[in-house]
Parts: C-alpha cells; structure tokens; sequence
C-alpha cells in the first residue's frame, strides 16, 4: 500500500451550471429533487426545434469583473467567475495558492463554441478579437491574469474524461514537487443546434423528453443523456496531514479502448482494468471503496459497462449513483462537476443522489443519502475509448 506523506487534497472548488451560479446554487438545485434542463431553442430532435438542456444562462446578479482584464462573452464569464470561487474558497480554507508555485489545467474538449460560429460561420464577427476568443488558450489566459499564477500552465483532452484527466495531470505535478498548488478547470458550453443534433443522431442523447424520464442511469427505460453547461474549477494543494480541503485524491488511473470511434469495446476489458489500476494507485481494493460515482449518462452502453466494473470489481458496494440527470451531461465539464459534487458530498455530508425514477439496479442509492466519509470511486467514459477512473477519500480518512 503507498502512503503520501502530505496528501493530494481538494481545497476549493467553484462552478457555473444549469442551476446557477456558484457551488451553493449546484447544491441546492442537486437536492431539489428537479433537473436544471429547460426548454430551449435548438435543442430538439433535429437540432432545431425546441428541446431540453440544462444551460448556463446569464446570472441574476451582474457577476464582478476584474478591471484589468476584460472578460468577454458568457464562456469566458463563467470560467472566470469558477477559478474566482474555487481559489477564493482555497483561501478562506487557509491554502494560499498565489505565486510562480501554482499551475494551471484547463480541460477541455471544444472552447467557446459562440465565439467560434461568430467568427467562422458569420463572416469574422469580432475580427481579430472574435478569433483570440474562439481559443482555448485566451480563455485560460484571461481567467488566470489576475491571480497572478506563473507555473506550468497547459490543456488536457480525454472526450467526457478530460475533467479527470486533468485531476490526475494535476496530482502527477504535485507527486513530482513541480507546482505547490494546481487549478483545474473545466468549461463546456457546446449546446448548439449542430452538436445537438450530432448527438441525438447518434443516439445518445435526447432533447424531446421530460429529463427525468429520458435520463433514467441504471433504471429501466432510459434513453441517454440530455445535454448541460457547465464551468468548474478545482484547487488541488498538498496538505498537512490531509485536512483542511473537501476531499482526498487518492489515486487514478487512465487507460483507451482503442476499438471503435464512438462505440465501448464490448468486453469491457480497458475500464475494468482501469478501475482495478485506479485502486491499486490509491492503495485499496474493491472491497474498500464505499461509493460508486458512475459516469452514468443512462445509455445503454455505458449503463452496461459501469455495471459490469459494479459487479466484477466492486462486489460489496451497495451505493451506485450517477448526477447527470439533474445537471445534464456536461460533455468536456461533466467529470470534473461530478469529482466537485463527490468532493462536496463529504464537505456536507450528504451523497446527493437523484431518487429514482423507475424499477433499477438494486445496488442504486435510493436518493440523498448520508456520508460520514469513505472511499469514493468516480469513473468517466469519453467518445472514442477515454477511460478514467479517480479515487477520492474524506480528508480525516487513512
């Protein structure tokens, strides 16, 4: 078993979803017992008509802007207003990530898709503005200038697992004494009529139904995912003696199917071996672990596989839950939302898992569920074979 001499923590955290502004407005809305989608145009099943998504919509109250840096467009707001609350939060924790020790991840699948239809598909709107906002770097650029960070800054992609990826990028820099502290952020604001329509082509997401009744994780008759936003952002930090932060990262491990471009290798060989890879790194086993964080987006697919590693690997774990059909499947964001929500989950103690909906796997939490810490298994499944699996613990667990 490896043990850290000062452990990789969670020591703020900070979001934009579909239900709000900050991570208090992600809490009250995930135990509300309602899904963040709403009806919105160019969401439906062609892509064009009306349908359901949980996205990130202007604030209700006007969000501070930092006067030397101007922060244009709702993709940049929100990342900005995300690594503001996560590393404001580190802070009032007493972590102190200021200085050339901080680094910076930003997970990302896509940047600012408005920015980008603006500039290529309507003629440059903005010029040369309108193109340094389309990239992801700009966006990075602009939410860190004034935190005056000078470490290793850099984008990580894994589809669907980009959000873990970065965790685990993140708790290797840690591991290897390059930063003191590490910002993760993830930003998805892709729900466009073409990447809508994309998907409920494929048949993996839904935009025509109730949330709550197309997206049904481990539950009969569910349909896939309905599309979310959202902006989320994680400090990393190593602390003394592991207190102080909401979580633990323990462990993790990535692996790839490398079988087909959008379908799961059907032996489920690579996410198996992954979770197994994930706990080893964290020193458990399956026998250990007592949440099962799913990817969850209630396809059918990876329904099957997260069950299979259910089953095989985790034998005694009777929680398994999944978020997504209250905050929508927030693509690149979505596993870095879910490693936030987990990490909350000890911070408050209350796993807030949806109630279901329809007859499920018997091992599925039965709704809002008490936690008095514990270790958490979250896994993410990305297009085209992306495996990610991350162990997380309360910050008072060994």
């Amino acid at each position: 078993m490896r043990v850290d001499v000062e452990p990789v923590v969670i020591s703020g955290v900070g979001a934009v979803t579909g239900y709000g502004w900050g991570v208090d407005a992600l809490w009250r809305g995930l135990l509300s017992h309602k899904s963040a989608a709403r009806l919105h145009a160019g969401c439906g099943p062609a892509g064009s008509e009306t349908g359901f998504a949980a996205r990130v919509e202007e604030p209700v109250e006007p969000v501070p802007v930092d006067s030397t840096v101007e922060r244009t467009g709702l993709f940049q707001r929100s990342m900005s207003a995300a690594v503001d609350e996560a590393v404001a939060d580190a802070r009032s924790r007493g972590f102190a990530p200021s200085g050339d020790r901080v680094g910076v991840i930003h997970a990302a699948i896509l940047g600012d898709v408005a920015a980008t239809r603006d500039h290529l598909l309507r003629a440059g709107v903005g010029g040369s503005r309108g193109f340094l906002r389309s990239l992801p770097s700009t966006t990075t650029s602009v939410a860190i200038t004034p935190h005056d960070f000078h470490g290793p800054v850099m984008n990580v992609g894994a589809a669907c697992a980009s959000g873990s990826a970065g965790v685990l990028t993140g708790k290797a820099w840690l591991d290897a004494g390059l930063v003191d502290h590490v910002v993760v952020v993830a930003v998805d604001h892709s729900v466009s009529p073409e990447n809508v329509g994309g998907m409920i082509t494929l048949g993996a997401a839904v935009g025509d139904r109730d949330p709550l009744d197309a997206c049904r994780p481990f539950q009969q008759g569910s349909r896939g995912f309905v599309f979310g936003e959202a902006a989320v952002a994680m400090v990393l930090s190593r602390a003394n003696g592991g207190d102080g932060g909401y979580s633990r990262v323990r462990g993790g491990a990535m692996t790839y199917d490398a079988y087909h471009a959008v379908s799961i290798d059907p032996s489920h060989r690579q996410i198996r071996r992954c979770v197994r890879e994930a706990l080893a790194t964290a020193g458990v086993t399956g026998r250990d672990v007592d949440w099962f964080h799913a990817h969850g987006p209630g396809t059918r697919q990876c329904d099957a596989a997260e069950i299979d590693v259910l089953e095989r690997e985790l034998e005694s774990v009777p929680a398994l839950f999944s978020v997504k059909q209250m905050v929508g499947h927030c693509q690149g964001a979505s596993a870095a939302l879910e490693l936030v929500v987990s990490s909350m989950a000890y911070d408050r103690g209350s796993i807030p898992a949806p109630v279901p909906v329809a007859p499920g796997h018997p091992r599925l939490l039965p709704g809002p569920t008490p936690c008095a810490g514990g270790v958490t298994l979250k896994t993410a499944i990305g297009m085209g074979g992306h495996n990610a699996a991350v162990v997380l613990s309360g910050t008072g667990d060994r």
